[in-house]
């Protein structure tokens, strides 16, 4: 055992103040020069990660205190997010459970607490975010207790240190009465309460691939802890494969050891630090590195396998090409394969129809924040509607449910237990809260596609949504999740002012006046379920008299714009979402309204018959 090193995960549920924590943990561990500029939420590294304010990949960091190291692994609070996790705790001994002392534990820190305790971990309990207005510390500890014995911990586990400050004020205390100072007793607590890394120095070298990173120099880099042994440049060693078990000789050309956010370049690394190891053509996630050919492969945890499925397709609009520079359906393969290197909670498959490939993801933020990152790498394609992967259990037709937690006004919850009601949710528990009631329910996972967009909605932004996997249940039976139509443009062109006040008055309006349209685009919401044809590039014919446009502006409705995620979970079964590098659009499956009439009877004669 190395006793220098503490390997620990922080985990938490999305916003409760993770990466802002390690932040100051880095600027006491010494990573920042005194006069240089400290980058707010250093961890989050990818632009998506910033915008979103979520943590979407698993990341190392390491902080140096009092000649001890400990290695900092950042993991994701998000469910869809669960392959990050699962990875990011194979190489840690210790978690940081961090809880909001005002919100407390919520379904995230269930999630990924679950994880960890399954693997054994120790943990550190930090209730953060003290200063909050009505925050309640000694109350949130009690219900982390609770949250403990629910998820059955062993009792080392339930006797977890604690400790209470704020992340962002950079102190920590033993007590609530202590002096308000700085970190050190959260780096005292991890010290004394986390193990050091379980390794054997004198064994030969062997490590288990728990990441993949890149680098335009070197090309693959395996990220793991090494379990036996030393790395040290220039040794020759063999990969073992996880999805056949083939033997590969390699030989390390570079070792990386991770300080502060950055990486060093290192001729050796010992036992029980996490590393990076380059050398290899093809190296993936969940295989072993060992220094002997005969040595048997490590150990992989599978992850929870995808629960929803979804087509990536080549884009055939009229528009194609316009805005993007990859459109070609060997371009989009080619990426797809690339992201399944590193992402292995996402399965891709070939379809029987060419350009088109279905994707299997465990929620469509994941697949969202997949096609927001190669729309931004200048890829054009369409997203069809997420449907649920069945399964059959005991000859019995099965899917995926859930359990969702939703905090809405009070005076909203009539019309969200309608919502759930609508989409065959059972309610579970309720709980008031000082003006807001927490409603617990189990629902399917069709049934939660689209609710969030429905819940902001009906209450005016204010409703909060987390939901986690339960597990396989008896098909419910249809579910209702949209109840609206839409207003499907019949000409291609400009949209202008003066048809668009006419087309609002149908229903609401999702583009504004100078964009681009085509035969088959949804440009608007029909309140009634169904769908009305409508002109939105139709111009005012002018006279002497009147000048074009005047007064019809004023009477427009600003347009509502969807967000990819909202997009994708707002579309019908026979509509796709079109993402290219400057616009986000929705579109009928086939465009030309005579076909979809034909596609339409010829679906019902098939049912009828």
């Amino acid at each position: 055992m190395n006793q220098n090193i503490r390997n620990i995960a922080i985990i938490a549920h999305v916003d409760h103040g993770k990466t802002t924590l390690v932040d100051k943990l880095l600027k006491e561990g010494g990573v920042y020069r005194a006069n240089q500029h400290i980058e707010e939420r250093a961890m989050d590294s990818m632009d998506l990660e910033k915008e979103k304010g979520i943590t979407i990949k698993a990341k190392n960091t390491s902080v140096h205190w009092h000649d001890k190291t400990i290695n900092i692994v950042d993991t994701p609070g998000h469910a869809d997010f669960g392959g990050e996790v699962e990875r990011a705790l194979r190489m840690v001994d210790g978690v940081l459970l961090l809880v909001d002392a005002y919100d407390g534990p919520q379904a995230q820190t269930r999630f990924v607490l679950r994880k960890a305790l399954q693997h054994g971990l120790k943990v550190v309990i930090v209730i953060n975010k003290i200063d909050r207005e009505n925050a309640d510390p000694v109350k949130m500890y009690d219900k982390v207790l609770e949250l403990l014995m629910e998820l059955n911990a062993t009792e080392e586990q339930f006797d977890a240190p604690v400790v209470y400050g704020s992340g962002r004020d950079g102190y920590m205390m033993y007590k609530l009465s202590d002096e308000r100072k700085d970190m050190t007793p959260l780096f005292e607590t991890i010290l004394e309460h986390v193990p050091p890394p379980f390794a054997k120095p004198n064994e030969p070298f062997h490590m288990l691939v728990s990441n993949i990173d890149w680098n335009d120099y070197v090309g693959r880099i395996a990220v793991g802890k090494i379990l036996g042994g030393n790395a040290n440049v220039g040794d020759p060693v063999w990969v073992i494969r996880n999805s056949d078990g083939k033997r590969v000789r390699a030989k390390i050309t570079k070792v990386f050891e991770y300080s502060g956010l950055g990486t060093n370049e290192s001729t050796k690394a010992g036992a029980g630090n996490i590393v990076g190891i380059s050398g290899f053509e093809d190296v993936d996630i969940g295989d072993t590195i060992t220094a002997k050919e005969d040595d048997h492969p490590l150990p992989f945890t599978q992850i929870d396998p995808p629960t929803l499925e979804m087509q990536l397709c080549v884009n055939d609009g009229p528009l194609v090409g316009t805005e993007g520079k990859f459109v070609t359906s060997r371009q989009l393969r080619e990426r797809l394969m690339r992201e399944i290197k590193t992402n292995v909670s996402i399965k891709v498959e070939d379809s029987d129809k060419a350009g088109v490939f279905n994707l299997k993801a465990r929620g469509a933020m994941q697949i969202a924040v997949l096609v927001e990152t190669m729309r931004r790498e200048g890829f054009e394609v369409l997203v069809s509607r997420p449907t649920v992967i069945e399964k059959t259990i005991e000859n019995t037709r099965c899917e995926p449910y859930e359990t969702v937690w939703i905090e809405v006004p009070d005076e909203c919850v009539g019309a969200i237990m309608q919502m759930l009601a609508n989409r065959k949710g059972q309610i579970t528990n309720m709980e008031k809260h000082q003006a807001t009631t927490m409603i617990e329910a189990t629902i399917t996972t069709r049934g939660l596609i689209g609710l969030e967009i429905d819940i902001v909605n009906a209450t005016s932004g204010r409703g909060v949504m987390s939901h986690l996997f339960k597990d396989y249940g008896p098909w419910a039976g249809e579910v209702l999740t949209r109840m609206t139509g839409t207003l499907i443009a019949t000409e291609p062109g400009e949209t202008t002012t003066y048809a668009l006040v006419m087309v609002q008055e149908r229903g609401k309006l999702f583009v504004g006046p100078g964009e681009q349209v085509y035969e088959g685009m949804i440009v608007g919401e029909n309140p009634r379920n169904e769908d009305i044809p409508v002109n939105a590039v139709r111009e005012k014919k002018l006279t002497n008299f009147r000048s074009q446009g005047e007064g019809v502006a004023a009477g427009l409705t600003p347009a509502v714009k969807l967000s990819l995620e909202r997009a994708i979970e707002y579309i019908a079964a026979d509509e796709f979402v079109e993402v290219t590098p400057k616009n986000i659009r929705l579109r009928k499956r086939i465009l030309n309204n005579n076909e979809r009439m034909k596609a339409r009877k010829a679906a019902a004669k098939a049912e009828e018959s």
